[in-house]
């Protein structure tokens, strides 16, 4: 058993942001599933979205922030941050050579999907998040210890199930060891890997959610799931990402006889709100055709998409070639852990940061390049709050766990099957019948009822993976519209005057006060 001052479960950019800022006083613990560079963050090609042109401003980057999230973001945090990101690149800026720099020395500003301007800052050419992460890493101090291939699975609650103060952990060995600290905070990233097509590191399973969600923390727009349109696609696989910013520079969408695809479908066609490109190729393949991202107009491709380049030449692309074959997969969860800017939940002592959380940023849809900026301004705002020791926090020891009830690992699902199941019947288009038989499939499993401590580590995943899923799934059946990277063709149009509003997932955790209402989920709208 230990005791810290502040642990961080996972190692993306909100996370080390978060860690390198907090004061040398505290003791600060990192515990990451596997590597500390094996996390989302470090394989992002896009980069940070900020208004520093000279023909730029704030207002145009929160305006084109609430039109990719059709009008369903917090309008507050949107002012926030927007307004906050060319301060907060600036200082970055000057604490080293991260970021791409154009012939007179200034920022390189690139375009990227449903920006009304260039404003997206790169390092690295598509290597932003390695580039951010290193840098970061680089800051860390010596106050803060890294647990590696560490799997945090279980938060720990005190006696009145009011108060996270810590966390249960399985090590390499499989010994269980418990974690405790005044302040919890999930930095695990999303829930990609649910899906058979995803741009996620293999790590991204929806740890963090699952935990906060079987803890009682309230979760938000969980059927917000963003489908990336370019990913590199090759005998019915996905291989990697292509970056947005590829279009940016001038690709374009077509069929395989050569047809752009995006013509009269979107104002900006190829370079549409990502929810508009997706479900266009996702048209187009159901028609039987493959779709490929035609390059052959962007000049010395090689040495703008270093990454894409050697990604392509690995699974035997050729750039010259000048197209790339592509289809869509997960790639973002708008929703999560409902929070604030600072990244408090709704328990004491929990917070969730990055894309773990959800503050209202990114509304039904990601503005893109917009999460990175989210994780770096969430870890600094965190890191301040902490720092100031405003809140007062009741230290308490561990006396015991919530296991009520709870069974011993059980029967699941084959994880393939799982994510097959969701592409097809929770993807990209959504319907009612899909979605009942999604969820009478998951509900069998009785995923939220398993006694953790008992199960491999492998298996803690496939039941947090049921767990997400069935947020989703739920989340998706319930909104009766469509809106961002929610669409259901029964119901194809948005609906403001019922469904301009967000949808709060609360399960009720180890019969602390609810009675009878142990371990059922109520949907608040």
């Amino acid at each position: 058993m230990t005791k810290d001052d502040v642990i961080i479960i996972g190692s993306g950019v909100a996370a080390l942001q978060l860690a390198t800022q907090l004061k040398m006083e505290l003791n600060v613990r990192i515990i990451t599933k596997e590597k500390i560079r094996t996390a989302n963050s470090y394989l992002a090609q896009g980069g940070i979205a900020a208004a520093l042109g000279t023909g730029d401003h704030p207002a145009k980057h929160v305006i084109d922030t609430l039109e990719a999230g059709r009008f369903h973001n917090n309008k507050e945090a949107v002012q926030q941050v927007i307004h906050a990101a060319p301060t907060l690149i600036k200082n970055m800026a000057l604490q080293g050579e991260l970021f791409d720099k154009d012939s007179s020395g200034d920022l390189f500003l690139g375009m990227e999907g449903a920006h009304s301007e260039k404003r997206i800052v790169h390092g690295g050419g598509d290597a932003t998040g390695k580039n951010v992460m290193e840098h970061l890493i680089s800051r860390l101090n010596n106050n803060v210890i890294i647990e590696e291939n560490v799997f945090a699975y279980e938060l720990i609650l005190n006696a009145e199930g009011n108060q996270c103060i810590g966390v249960k952990a399985k090590t390499p060995e499989g010994s269980i060891q418990r974690y405790f600290a005044s302040h919890i905070i999930i930095a695990t990233g999303g829930c990609g890997q649910l899906y058979s097509y995803t741009s996620n590191a293999s790590t991204v399973s929806g740890d963090g959610l699952a935990m906060a969600y079987l803890a009682g923390a309230e979760m938000v727009d969980m059927e917000f799931i963003q489908f990336h349109p370019t990913l590199l696609y090759l005998n019915d696989e996905t291989k990697g990402l292509i970056s947005e910013a590829v279009r940016g520079e001038g690709a374009i969408l077509i069929s395989d006889d050569g047809t752009p695809i995006m013509e009269g479908v979107h104002t900006l066609r190829d370079l549409g709100p990502r929810h508009v490109v997706s479900q266009r190729i996702y048209e187009v393949r159901k028609q039987g055709r493959q779709v490929y991202l035609d390059i052959s107009q962007i000049a010395d491709f090689e040495k703008r998409f270093p990454s894409i380049t050697a990604i392509c030449e690995k699974n035997g692309i050729r750039i010259s070639d000048g197209k790339i074959p592509v289809a869509p997969g997960s790639h973002f969860l708008m929703g999560g852990i409902k929070t604030d800017l600072i990244g408090r939940s709704s328990i004491a002592g929990l917070y969730a940061i990055g894309e773990a959380s959800c503050t209202g940023l990114h509304g039904a849809n990601r503005l893109a390049s917009n999460s990175l900026l989210e994780g770096l301004f969430q870890g600094e705002q965190l890191s301040k709050w902490i720092n100031q020791g405003t809140e007062e926090v009741q230290h308490v020891e561990w006396n015991h766990t919530f296991s009520f009830s709870k069974k011993e690992c059980v029967r699941l699902p084959d994880v393939q099957q799982l994510k097959d199941l969701m592409m097809e019947r929770v993807g990209i288009v959504r319907n009612e019948v899909n979605l009942k038989s999604q969820l009478a499939w998951i509900n069998q499993f009785n995923a939220d009822e398993v006694h953790l401590d008992g199960c491999s580590t492998e298996e803690i995943t496939q039941v947090f993976m049921l767990i997400n899923a069935k947020l989703i799934t739920e989340a998706a059946l319930k909104r009766t519209e469509s809106r961002g990277g929610h669409f259901r063709s029964d119901f194809p149009m948005e609906d403001d005057g019922n469904w301009l509003r967000k949808s709060i997932i609360h399960h009720y955790t180890n019969g602390v006060g609810k009675n009878d209402e142990h371990n059922k989920t109520a949907i608040a709208t």
